[in-house]
């Protein structure tokens, strides 16, 4: 697999995921990130993968706070 094409491809990914997709933007990015076999590539992909994962925090559903 060529890196600067999984690596243009987790961009996009970050870039185009929306509240709806974003579980499986998600987990596409994760499949892709395994395919990453350089650790500079790897290092390059983290940024990428963060900022999915901030998203994929951020939409996702809240548990009900227990009242005291």
């Amino acid at each position: 697999t060529d890196p600067a094409a999984t690596l243009a491809e987790l961009r996009r990914i970050y870039f185009k995921t929306t509240k709806k997709t974003i579980d499986h933007d998600f987990a596409h990015a994760i499949s892709l990130l395994k395919t990453i076999e350089s650790e500079d590539d790897r290092q390059k992909a983290s940024v990428f993968m963060e900022g999915i994962n901030e998203l994929r925090k951020e939409w996702s559903p809240k548990p009900p706070r227990k009242k005291r």
